[in-house]
């Protein structure tokens, strides 16, 4: 079976079952053929590197980044798509799109395309079962179109590839998507979408523009709001960097939204180029809000307060309810976790 090696505030909700021949994967890097070959290949305490960082390794226990020394090293000799930084996830999505699709359609035949759409390459286009589409504009031929199970895209839309739609996500009508795009299990979409990544159960389901940006789960974005993804100026784009606690050069010219778990925005909302929302933020016109805004914040452009973790857990709670989802103790005590660890950087009451 599959467990997870994690931070040790997620392994109650994540938790580890290791053995004595357990297999080690460094998530980061995202599996092709040749990829998942070299890692089954692996034998006991031997580990896989990618130059001078490790993919995987194959032990009797958990290791350390100096204990991986002690073990077998073997060099993979391929390429991969790794994710290091939170713009990689839009920015390589179309590799990695391409290389699901191809996975997932092998060998396989798409439900019919009802003949009301207008289809372009309709060879890179896969319907699953119970996926609805109706008087729309399908156009695949920079990508693939894949639309996932019980999933609907209304009537007027226009996408072009590469789009992936997962189950149960929703097009509504009129929407003009850009890709390479992918929107995850549940989720709601409609407005301009360009190349961005929004995660489940999260909605931008109404007018409003959104580029170049990741969207966690659990959010809502509000009709009419907006995102910049390029400066005036065209400059590279810096974000803000948890991991060195400062504005890193991202080497982007677009860049827009990156926005964390449960975080939403009221109606017509605009974010600056390159902007980082933290957990739980809920934000609120007018004006541009800053940069960067710490996770549990409660405001806009002309100032914040922290958002409480009850009044937070409250709005949660109802939301995973409304798609039959429990916001459970687990789900809380992560919470709680972001909370008092993004303390730090809320200056606010």
């Amino acid at each position: 079976g599959t467990s997870y090696l994690t931070e040790e505030y997620l392994q109650i909700k994540y938790p580890l079952k290791s053995g004595p021949d357990t297999l080690y994967i460094d998530p980061s890097f995202l599996p092709d053929a040749e990829l998942v070959r070299a890692v089954r290949a692996l034998k006991a305490e031997s580990a896989l590197f990618l130059d001078s960082v490790p993919i995987a390794y194959r032990s009797s226990k958990p290791r350390t980044a100096s204990e991986l020394s002690e073990l077998n090293k073997e060099q993979f000799q391929g390429e991969t798509i790794r994710i290091v930084h939170t713009w990689d996830i839009f920015s390589r999505n179309g590799e990695a799109l391409q290389q699901d699709f191809d996975l997932i359609t092998a060998g396989r035949k798409s439900a019919p395309i009802p003949a009301s759409n207008r289809v372009i390459r309709p060879e890179n286009i896969f319907l699953e079962e119970g996926a609805k589409v109706e008087l729309s504009i399908l156009n695949a031929t920079e990508g693939p179109i894949y639309l996932g199970k019980d999933s609907e895209v209304m009537e007027g839309n226009m996408i072009r590839g590469a789009f992936a739609l997962c189950e149960h996500g929703v097009v509504k009508m009129g929407a003009k998507i850009y890709g390479p795009t992918t929107i995850g299990p549940y989720g709601k979409v409609c407005g301009e979408i360009n190349n961005s990544v929004i995660f489940g159960y999260s909605s931008k389901g109404h007018d409003g523009y959104l580029g170049n940006s990741v969207l966690g789960e659990w959010c809502n974005i509000g009709a009419d709001s907006n995102n910049s993804n390029l400066k005036n100026n065209y400059a590279k784009v810096r974000l803000w960097n948890y991991a060195t606690e400062r504005f890193d050069q991202t080497g982007l010219q677009f860049c827009g939204l990156m926005m964390g778990d449960h975080s939403k925005t009221a109606i017509n909302t605009m974010f600056n180029t390159g902007t980082v929302i933290g957990v739980n933020c809920n934000i609120y016109t007018p004006g541009f809000p800053r940069n960067f805004v710490p996770s549990f914040s409660w405001g806009g452009a002309a100032g914040f307060s922290t958002y409480q973790t009850q009044k937070a857990f409250e709005a949660a709670k109802v939301m995973m309810e409304r798609r039959g989802r429990t916001f459970d103790e687990k789900e809380a005590a992560i919470l709680e976790h972001v909370f008092e660890i993004t303390k730090k950087w809320r200056k606010y009451s």
